[in-house]
């Protein structure tokens, strides 16, 4: 079997500003996939967004307007209760049969996943995809590390190949760029004008959450 790959970016995208969508694409080209961009409804490890489910999900299809290569999936919105990664990639691998499902991952977030619900179990559903910064390593416990070493692949091929179990890391061009900067640069009056998707600034009443 070898199918193009489905990646799935999550977050709360409050709001979704130039670094998620620069390493979401870098993946979507690494891995030949395509990637969705997976708004949060309550996530279970940092606080609610500020911004409306319906807000987020506009300022998404703006500032996805135009191109194909990354697409929006609101899902986790239309669910009750927090967004816990394991029911939805559930979800989608009843929907997708076996075609390869691929999790994309900051190294940050990574290094935590045996934080996370049914950690363990992300493997029978999905690969994952650890975006992380060329020369740099994150600080992994020793049971993320024992859980992971028998499943990594260097060769993109080897996701296409299966459905779901390994796990590979992306070299990507992450931008530091801060949404909680971002939400207090609008909050102060200020324009963060290249921070931002240039689709956010068309529509004026898109970053109204954001300012006083």
């Amino acid at each position: 079997m070898s199918a193009r790959p489905l990646a799935v970016f999550g977050g709360t995208f409050d709001p979704v500003h130039i670094g998620h969508l620069t390493v979401a694409w870098e993946a979507a080209e690494l891995l030949d996939a395509e990637v969705r961009l997976m708004p949060a409804s309550v996530p279970p490890h940092r606080p609610a967004p500020l911004a409306s489910s319906s807000e987020r999900v506009a300022m998404l299809r703006a500032a996805l307007a135009g191109q194909s290569r990354l697409v929006l999936d609101a899902r986790e919105l239309e669910r009750e209760g927090p967004s816990y990664t394991i029911d939805t990639l559930r979800e989608l691998r009843a929907e997708q049969g076996a075609r390869p499902l691929v999790l994309l991952l900051g190294a940050d977030a990574f290094a935590g996943l045996p934080g996370w619900h049914r950690w363990r179990e992300l493997f029978d559903f999905a690969h994952i995809g650890v975006l992380s910064r060329p020369g740099v390593d994150a600080l992994r416990p020793a049971e993320l590390i024992e859980e992971v070493v028998a499943r990594r692949v260097d060769d993109v091929a080897a996701l296409h190949a299966r459905p779901c179990g390994k796990l590979i890391e992306l070299a990507v061009t992450p931008l530091e760029i801060s949404a909680t900067r971002i939400r207090d640069l609008l909050a102060a009056g200020r324009d963060p004008r290249y921070l931002l998707p240039a689709g956010l600034f068309d529509d004026p009443g898109l970053l109204a959450p954001y300012r006083r």
